[in-house]
């Protein structure tokens, strides 16, 4: 088939944004995924005198240099973990914080992907699964996904891999086993239009800004993880989570301002603090809502994190809510 450059666009254009969610679940991070859905663009282009419909579906064909793509860019390359995912849970909020010099998961934006998107592949997107999908070998993940998140046949995943549908079965087989340890079962996670959910998490806004310690705690289940890459301590249960906030309070003031974005298909809050005349970016924190109250915050304190979601500085009188 053969097509000028601006027939391509054209008819590629409605997939682009469901293979930046595609390469992202395979990559644990944003920008990495934009530059391999521009790498699956020219190989596409490069082989679109090749391509057959008759045999596969644009879609289809797509995705299959997508993955290839991705594989070929993971060989060699260390996964993207979370701390949860390297060490114990630390016991003391008032420990030295430790930094780990390692590449990070990293939040997915829903602004970059459209809406249909997002609610087709929110259950695929959510950081935990995310997470735990970097924990499988590179092939593995991508039979999961092709598998369970895309429902493709195993003959046609054992196609695009080069192998056989029995080895698909026995990998998915496998890969389904090491993920049924889940910390946050996607039945228990509240929907961000969920009306409960969406108080919650307005609460917890007006308690951070507040910097009610107190307040903040009784919003989250007994069990809630406090996470922060790059640094390695991690927190579990109200009380070590409530004492590290109180712990950054000390240290950077009470004036803070958080403003409500969404990443992964879970809410989030930009978080910023005083800083002489305005707000300075200071977390991107992702959170996890139940319907018992706050399970996890994955908090993000990378700068470029924030480039992604477009946020900046805020004047001191910027109204926020």
């Amino acid at each position: 088939m053969t097509a000028t450059s601006e027939d391509f666009d054209q008819r590629t254009r409605p997939y682009r944004r469901e293979l930046l969610a595609h390469c992202y679940r395979m990559l644990g991070s944003t920008h990495e995924a934009e530059d391999l859905v521009q790498e699956t663009l020219l190989r596409a282009w490069r082989a679109f005198d090749r391509y057959d419909p008759e045999r596969a579906s644009l879609r289809t064909w797509l995705h299959r240099i997508a993955t290839n793509a991705c594989l070929t860019a993971l060989r060699g390359r260390a996964r993207r973990p979370l701390p949860s995912d390297l060490v114990a849970p630390n016991l003391d909020p008032d420990a030295r914080m430790v930094v780990g010099e390692v590449p990070w998961l990293q939040p997915l934006p829903d602004a970059v992907l459209d809406p249909a998107t997002v609610v087709a592949a929110r259950g695929s997107l959510r950081l935990a699964l995310v997470a735990a999908l970097q924990l499988l070998p590179p092939r593995q993940r991508a039979i999961l996904i092709l598998r369970d998140v895309l429902d493709r046949p195993a003959a046609e995943v054992a196609e695009t891999l080069a192998t056989t549908p029995a080895a698909v079965n026995s990998g998915l087989q496998r890969a389904r086993a090491r993920l049924g340890a889940l910390a946050v079962r996607e039945e228990q996670v509240v929907e961000p239009t969920d009306p409960g959910g969406r108080a919650l998490v307005d609460r917890y806004v007006a308690a951070f800004e507040r910097a009610d310690v107190p307040a903040l705690t009784r919003l989250l289940t007994a069990d809630a993880v406090l996470e922060m890459p790059p640094v390695l301590n991690w927190y579990v249960g109200r009380e070590h989570y409530g004492r590290f906030i109180a712990r950054i309070f000390a240290m950077r003031g009470t004036d803070w301002r958080m403003l409500p974005t969404a990443a992964n298909g879970q809410p989030a809050l930009a978080a910023y603090v005083r800083d002489g005349d305005g707000y300075v970016p200071h977390t991107l924190q992702v959170l996890t809502v139940t319907g018992v109250g706050i399970s996890r915050n994955v908090v993000f304190q990378d700068r470029s994190v924030f480039d992604a979601f477009g946020l900046a500085q805020l004047p001191a009188a910027a109204p926020v809510r």
